[in-house]
């Protein structure tokens, strides 16, 4: 570029273009803010490394004293494949959350990982209740060990 005006004109067609380019931006979340979203509680799914491979199923859950807590069926999935057998050795798994609005093209996705298990009936909370039909008398409560999230806005 041979003087000042020629810059100046360069890098204005550079901001406009810029500008043209704006669509969605991946922004990440900090874990204070994931689980202000999950903490109204809803839909989840839970993912995990089974006995037949690998799981991924959606449960309803609630947030208790910074735990995820749902329940689920004795003798089910998640009550054989998430056992152990041995005291004070866990599994670990993950658990997934996300809301998307189509029409605005934005959203946001939590995931959990963290140390499953079986809650006796002295630790359960009250107010989980199941979706599904049926006998749901397994409670399960995952810690979060790790907590990431990712939101897609519109710029």
């Amino acid at each position: 570029m041979s003087n000042t005006g020629d810059l100046a004109r360069h890098l204005a067609r550079s901001e406009h273009a810029a500008e043209d380019r704006r669509g969605p931006e991946l922004r990440q979340l900090a874990p204070e803010e994931c689980m202000r979203l999950i903490a109204p509680g809803g839909i989840g799914r839970v993912a995990f490394a089974g006995f037949g491979g690998p799981m991924v199923l959606p449960v309803n859950y609630e947030v208790h004293n910074g735990a995820v807590i749902f329940r689920t069926r004795n003798g089910g999935a998640m009550d054989e494949d998430l056992r152990t057998g041995l005291e004070g050795v866990d599994f670990k798994i993950a658990f997934e959350v996300d809301h998307v609005d189509e029409a605005t093209r934005q959203g946001w996705s939590v995931l959990i990982r963290g140390p499953v298990h079986h809650l006796p009936q002295g630790e359960r909370p009250s107010d989980v209740e199941p979706w599904a039909g049926g006998e749901r008398d397994l409670y399960v409560r995952i810690r979060p060990q790790e907590i990431t999230g990712r939101r897609i806005v519109m710029l």
